[in-house]
């Protein structure tokens, strides 16, 4: 229970944030796409601190990291609580993804060292049930707040969690005897490779972000930070390949199943990251959901994930976990063109029914995906596989927010240039449409001229609405497509014994 506290605030302040995203961009005096920095920052400096979870331990002690993370995260949320500026709110993201990176990895390897072999399997249990139970209070909750106090306290919420988790921490978790110190000089750093992933993913982060903003190649800034990004992330895949003590130990990747199961996770981050970011814009710009509304349309998803799991992990022992994969990509490709059949009219139901579904194929991804990857993975290198998937997860998910958005303004763009044609004097039923509204405007009170230029004005809204919705459609459909074409790659995986399960990917 006490290391799934900072585990439960990491995973809440992530799902909380997404229902909030239109009032924070209100409130900051920014649009939609901009405050989706407040996400992708997160994420990346997230990834950035996940594959020096191995040797922090070593050095400080495990215990000291981890209090030290869930200080940072903590205090960092007051900042992002206070932040009167999408900039500050963007730096203090970043230090709040510093913090929460290796709370996952280090809570895990407390858990392990905690218990015995026959007790793990129970005290894994309740610490999944913590991180998956997150998603399903998160956006109720965010919305709520966001809708009745302030989106601000979708951060304050994290401070009385994080200091209990510190309290707690302190009186009953110890580092176990063979975790000895090291001094600095006992331990190979790989600078150069630590390096490489802060520049590139920095300047990826940018690239993916201000790429639409700035009208893309057109900018002087998206070309060098595009260019550097590919110099750096090619510089580290050579670096790390060759290094005696690579940071990221990239020589996993000639496993066949590892391989396939980190491209695997980075669709998922794609897909995942970039859906769930337009499924609450899209409820509440386009169809009057207050947040709170808008958060109870998404939640039930996480309920049937939480579901859904203990049966996926049984069938990971009696199915070969290439199928599985396969079924779960089905599920999620299509509830990704359920979501594609949204019209102006969907009902409640019908809005959460495509989060519902989408989270049954998850659990039929997260459960089997490190079985089948990590199945020839030497123990010992576990952490550093892990590491790997997770900064892999999201940096998917930072191409996805960054797809979707620039995909969402093009195509809206684009649809608004074809439904303009039909609004001429020349259609007729543009103007029986102009007269009928000026008619009901003329006898509700307004002269001629107001109820003319009335008129309009609800026919440009219904155009722009209309235009969105079929940008949205578009997205969706895209999206299933990616989600589709990975499958033929699962066939590639090597077959696994049947009766060894693998430890969900829960984060």
């Amino acid at each position: 229970m006490t290391v799934m506290l900072a585990t439960f605030m990491e995973v809440l302040d992530t799902s909380v944030a997404n229902v909030a995203l239109p009032h924070i961009a209100g409130g900051l005096s920014v649009d939609v796409q901009e405050s989706t920095w407040a996400l992708t920052a997160y994420l990346v400096s997230n990834a950035i601190v996940l594959p020096l979870t191995g040797w922090l331990g070593p050095l400080f002690g495990r215990k000291n990291v981890y209090l030290t993370c869930v200080g940072l995260f903590t205090l960092s949320s007051l900042l992002c609580g206070l932040a009167p500026s999408l900039d500050l709110l963007i730096l203090f993201r970043i230090f709040q993804g510093i913090g929460g990176g290796a709370l996952q990895p280090i809570s895990q390897a407390i858990l392990l060292e905690s218990f015995p072999p026959q007790k793990r399997g129970q005290a894994m249990a309740v610490f999944g049930m913590g991180v998956v139970v997150a998603p399903i209070i998160g956006p109720v909750l965010g919305g709520w707040l966001t809708d009745n106090i302030s989106w601000r306290w979708i951060f304050f919420i994290n401070l009385p969690v994080g200091l209990l988790s510190i309290f707690l921490t302190t009186l009953l978790i110890f580092d176990p005897p063979y975790l000895v110190r090291r001094r600095w000089g006992s331990i190979q750093i790989d600078y150069f490779g630590l390096g490489l992933i802060a520049v590139g993913l920095g300047c990826l982060q940018i690239f993916l972000d201000k790429g639409q903003i700035e009208d893309w190649f057109a900018s002087r800034l998206i070309l060098v930070t595009g260019a550097l990004a590919l110099v750096c992330l090619s510089v580290l895949i050579v670096w790390e390949l060759f290094h005696p003590a690579p940071i990221m130990n990239l020589r996993l990747l000639r496993d066949r199943n590892f391989a396939v199961g980190v491209l695997t996770m980075l669709i998922i981050g794609f897909t995942l990251y970039g859906s769930v970011l337009l499924l609450p814009v899209f409820l509440q710009q386009l169809l009057g959901y207050t947040a709170t509304l808008a958060g109870m349309a998404l939640s039930p998803g996480g309920l049937f994930t939480l579901l859904m799991m203990p049966l996926a992990g049984t069938l990971v022992g009696r199915v070969q976990a290439r199928y599985l994969l396969i079924v779960g990509l089905a599920i999620v490709a299509y509830s990704l063109f359920y979501m594609a059949g949204y019209t102006l009219q969907i009902s409640f139901w019908q809005a959460a029914m495509g989060r519902i579904i989408q989270a049954v194929g998850l659990a039929f991804l997260f459960v089997p995906i490190n079985a089948v990857a990590f199945f020839f993975i030497p123990k010992e290198q576990t952490g550093q596989g892990t590491a790997i998937i997770n900064l892999v997860r999201n940096v998917g998910g930072s191409f996805g927010i960054a797809f979707v958005t620039t995909v969402l303004a093009r195509r809206t763009q684009f649809a608004q240039s074809l439904l303009v044609h039909h609004l001429t004097p020349l259609n007729p039923i543009y103007e029986h449409a102009v007269s009928g509204l000026q008619a009901v405007l003329t006898y509700r009170g307004m002269n001629p001229t107001q109820a003319h230029r009335g008129a309009l004005s609800v026919i440009n809204g219904t155009l722009l609405r209309q235009s969105a919705m079929l940008a949205y459609i578009d997205v969706f459909r895209t999206l299933g497509v990616i989600c589709l074409a990975v499958i033929p790659l699962m066939f590639l995986l090597k077959k696994i014994k049947q009766g060894t399960g693998g430890m969900p990917a829960l984060h």
